[in-house]
């Protein structure tokens, strides 16, 4: 593979460099094109993170966007291959997105997106060393989130369905919130889960999760109904040729979009005055914490959300003031 020469090509003119502040530290707005040598690199990270990684298509997207903005970065500062990009280039493609006001989670994320592209290609020959083994790594806070009480995702599925029957639409749409209530599973995981995945006599759903791993997740009786109802009554009315084994699908037929299912719980939870806006994330919350709050141990759930880490169990779910009164004065002998 060979690099064009420094100061050969169009940089001077590279549609990145009229590009400042929020707009240049967006990797979204530096997709233009590239030198051969860096287009071939990142065509390559994408097979790997696509299929040696397994990693999600959103994931996939976010780390190939954060990848093609350093290298529009360095490309831009007179690297002339990838084996120029350095430490220094990178902190300064870090140090830009900071300046424009990136959040500390944004900048993590792509710190860990060019960890992962750096050793990639060093690994494939093409970087002699690893720059990003000495980026260290951005501490973020996460606030605890705010949480549906249990109370109110009773009254957010109960006028869900007593609207069920209005239509096959509304059906599914009480089925899909009833589901992600009751195992905590992503929106892309429901959205992927087909007709086999759901086993009434086991009481569980099989889910293919990060990575790629599956594992089966518990589910209670409502949320079975809700489904039994859909598939039922529901699904033969919008099934045709698109639709394959999917178990949601979407008004044309083929499978359920994960921005139709943000619309329907953002929906969902709007009806319900009390209940605090959010989307199919936020149900996840409420399912983790509510589990906790009824006795469930971190384990438990933790493997139910499919977290490789218990220490993201702890962060992803917290448990609640009463729940720790009540705990105390349960066990200190002096409460």
């Amino acid at each position: 593979m060979t690099f064009p020469p420094p100061g050969a090509g169009p940089r001077a003119v590279h549609p990145c460099a009229a590009q400042t502040g929020a707009a240049a530290a967006d990797p979204a707005s530096q997709a233009g094109p590239l030198p051969a040598a860096f287009e071939a690199f990142l065509a390559a990270f994408e097979t790997f993170l696509a299929a040696e990684r397994g990693f999600s298509g959103h994931t996939v997207r976010a780390y190939l966007g954060d990848a093609r903005s350093l290298l529009a970065h360095a490309w831009q500062a007179g690297a002339a291959g990838p084996d120029d990009v350095g430490i220094g280039l990178i902190r300064g493609w870090l140090a830009g997105q900071h300046a424009s006001g990136q959040a500390r989670s944004t900048l993590a994320r792509r710190s860990a997106a060019v960890r992962t592209f750096t050793a990639f290609g060093h690994r494939r020959g093409w970087l002699a060393a690893d720059p990003g083994l000495l980026l260290g790594t951005l501490k973020t806070r996460r606030g605890i989130p705010h949480v549906a009480a249990a109370g109110d995702m009773a009254a957010v599925l109960g006028q869900a369905a007593a609207h069920a029957g209005e239509s096959a639409t509304t059906l599914r749409d009480a089925a899909v919130l009833e589901l992600l209530y009751a195992t905590g599973i992503r929106v892309a995981e429901l959205c992927g889960l087909d007709l086999r995945d759901v086993d009434p006599q086991r009481s569980t759903v099989r889910v293919l999760g990060k990575g790629r791993k599956q594992r089966t997740v518990p589910v209670g009786v409502p949320a079975l109904r809700a489904v039994d109802r859909w598939c039922n009554a529901g699904r033969p009315v919008l099934v045709n040729g698109r639709s394959g084994p999917a178990l949601f699908l979407g008004a044309r037929g083929g499978r359920l979009d994960p921005r139709v299912v943000r619309r329907i719980v953002h929906a969902a939870l709007a009806a319900v005055p009390e209940a605090p806006d959010s989307g199919p994330h936020g149900l996840r919350h409420a399912a983790a914490t509510h589990l906790l709050e009824g006795g469930a141990d971190l384990r438990s759930v933790q493997e139910i959300l499919g977290h490789a880490s218990l220490a993201t169990t702890q962060i992803y779910t917290h448990v609640s003031p009463e729940r720790l009164i009540g705990s105390y004065r349960q066990a200190h002998p002096r409460a």
